[in-house]
C-alpha cells in the first residue's frame, strides 16, 4: 500500500472514531501493525519485536483495527441479502469475486524450485471464484507457487473446464 493511500485509510478510520490514538500508540501505527501482520502473515510475537510492543498490545490494536475494517465494509462493499441496508460506494455492480492463494504443501526435493513462491515458501497456488452468496463457483488448485496468478487466471479461462465469467441478471 502506498503512503497516500495509507493516510487516506487512517483518516477515514480516525474521522469515524472507529480507530483512535492511545497514549503509546497512534492510529497509523495501529494501523501499520495490522496491515503487517494481514501482508506477511506473521506472529504478534514477531511484530512485537519489530514495532517493540508486547504480544498484548500487538493484539488489542490488531483486534481494534479489524474490527474498524469491519464496520467500515459496510460503506464500501455491499453485502448479500439485505442489499438495502448495505449500499456500496465501489462494488454495486459486482457478480462475486475472485482470487488466488498459496496453501502450503510438500513436494519431492527436484521439485521445490517449481513450488517456491516469491516469498521463499513452498506452496501451491490455488484459484477461488465465489458468487455474491459466498458460494465457490470455481476452484483451481494445483498450480506451482512460482506461477504467477495472471497466468493461473489465464489457464482458468482457457482449458477445457474453463471458468465461465458470469453475467449480471
Amino acid at each position: 500500500m502506498g503512503k497516500a493511500p495509507f493516510n487516506e485509510l487512517c483518516g477515514i478510520l480516525r474521522a469515524k472514531g472507529f480507530v483512535c490514538d492511545t497514549q503509546s500508540v497512534s492510529t497509523k501505527e495501529s494501523v501499520a501493525i495490522f496491515l503487517h501482520i494481514l501482508a506477511h502473515n506473521t506472529k504478534f510475537r514477531i511484530v512485537g519485536s519489530t514495532f517493540i510492543r508486547s504480544t498484548d498490545t500487538i493484539s488489542r490494536h490488531f483486534n481494534n483495527v479489524l474490527n474498524a475494517i469491519l464496520r467500515l465494509s459496510n460503506d464500501y462493499i455491499r453485502l448479500p441479502g439485505n442489499r438495502e441496508r448495505h449500499k456500496s460506494k465501489w462494488f454495486t455492480d459486482s457478480i462475486g469475486s475472485l482470487d488466488g492463494t498459496h496453501i502450503d504443501v510438500t513436494v519431492p526435493i527436484e521439485d521445490q524450485g517449481r513450488y517456491r513462491n516469491r516469498k521463499q515458501a513452498i506452496t501451491t497456488n490455488v484459484l477461488g471464484v465465489c458468487d455474491n452468496n459466498m458460494k465457490f463457483l470455481y476452484v483451481l488448485p494445483g498450480w506451482e507457487g512460482s506461477t504467477s496468478d495472471s497466468r493461473v487466471l489465464r489457464d482458468a479461462l482457457e482449458r477445457q473446464d474453463r471458468f465461465e465469467v458470469p453475467t449480471c441478471n
